[in-house]
């Protein structure tokens, strides 16, 4: 039963905990050292995901941030370009990254609803000439975060691919929510597979593993990754208690997202519905932001929400986002929505 002493966490699906079947999953898992290669439940986990959509390896790392940085490592030199939507993760959400990491800079693109497509992405490919940074690299984020969790329609992707092969280009896809992606569109990972050069998977947001996220790609390829894995830092041991958790993700908690999606819809039609809501991004998937009117402040509707034990975050001076994930209930969205009618 919901109350107001219930706990309901909203600012992000990466609060998800582990259910009692994946704890059990953790505790029974095989482990050897991973540096050596020899931990069999990263490497299951490892062959499960390449195998899902259609890549010849795969590389289990800590943290999304990481593969998305190891990605972009071994696709460029120092003074290459990477282009990217102007919002997307790799730019305004990891550190510097780029430049820190790989000595690149980032040509970004404004797009819609963090969508970028392949017209605006020829218009900023650089000629080849001494005076500019060579264009190497393409990042797609689906789905696109600050774009309020909107996914990609396919046909855009291939023709983002089609071009990239014309320019000499490399893809890369920062997959956070890429499951999402694919649930909310009814489309098969191995055509995510076949249009990119490299695929960073988030395993531990919606899917509801504690920690991990995967890099696929070709074998030549994850070579490389894991030599950059081990520079970073991201070698890991005894990581099969963590492979054994997001295998059991991939497993169980795929189809279950449609219900999260459900639930950030009526969010969305709520908010809609609200007089002090200025507007709301189409919600696509489980995240949804919505802008505050100019008669309130994003504290003043975070710390009315705050004080009924409902926790959001702000996406900036006037937009608020919510996020719905497996351990948030039908029950709690109810309650939600009856604290947002009355405020």
């Amino acid at each position: 039963m919901t109350t107001e002493s219930t706990l309901i966490e909203l600012r992000s699906d990466t609060f998800t905990k582990p259910t009692p079947a994946m704890h059990a999953a953790m505790m029974n898992a095989a482990v050897g050292d991973d540096v050596f290669g020899e931990d069999p439940s990263v490497n299951a986990l490892e062959i499960k995901a390449a195998q899902m959509f259609g890549m010849e390896a795969a590389l289990f790392c800590p943290s999304g941030t990481m593969t998305n940085q190891i990605a972009i490592n071994v696709h460029t030199q120092p003074g290459d370009e990477v282009i990217c939507e102007e919002g997307s993760h790799i730019y305004y959400y990891e550190g510097g990254g780029i430049g820190r990491n790989s000595g690149c800079q980032a040509r970004l693109i404004q797009g819609n609803r963090g969508q970028i497509t392949a017209q605006q992405i020829l218009e900023v490919v650089n000629p080849d000439d001494v005076h500019r940074a060579r264009t190497r690299l393409v990042s797609l984020e689906n789905t696109c975060n600050r774009g309020g969790g909107s996914c990609y329609d396919l046909s855009e992707i291939a023709s983002i691919k089609k071009l990239c092969v014309e320019q000499g280009l490399k893809l890369h896809l920062d997959g956070a929510r890429l499951m999402n992606a694919i649930v909310a569109k009814n489309t098969n990972p191995l055509e995510y597979g076949q249009l990119f050069d490299s695929i960073s998977l988030c395993l531990s947001k919606g899917l509801g593993a504690p920690i991990g996220s995967v890099l696929l790609g070709t074998k030549v390829f994850i070579k490389e990754a894991r030599r950059v894995r081990k520079v970073m830092g991201g070698g890991m041991r005894q990581a099969g208690f963590l492979a054994a958790a997001a295998s059991y993700a991939l497993e169980n908690h795929v189809s279950r997202l449609a219900e999260d999606h459900r639930l950030a819809a009526l969010l969305g039609t709520t908010l809609e519905q609200l007089s002090w809501v200025e507007s709301v991004l189409p919600v696509e998937t489980n995240i949804v932001i919505f802008k505050v009117n100019q008669q309130h402040t994003v504290k003043q509707v975070s710390d009315y929400l705050f004080s009924h034990n409902i926790r959001v975050s702000a996406m900036s001076a006037t937009q608020i986002r919510m996020v719905t994930h497996l351990d948030v209930t039908s029950e709690m969205v109810d309650f939600v929505i009856e604290k947002l009618r009355n405020f």
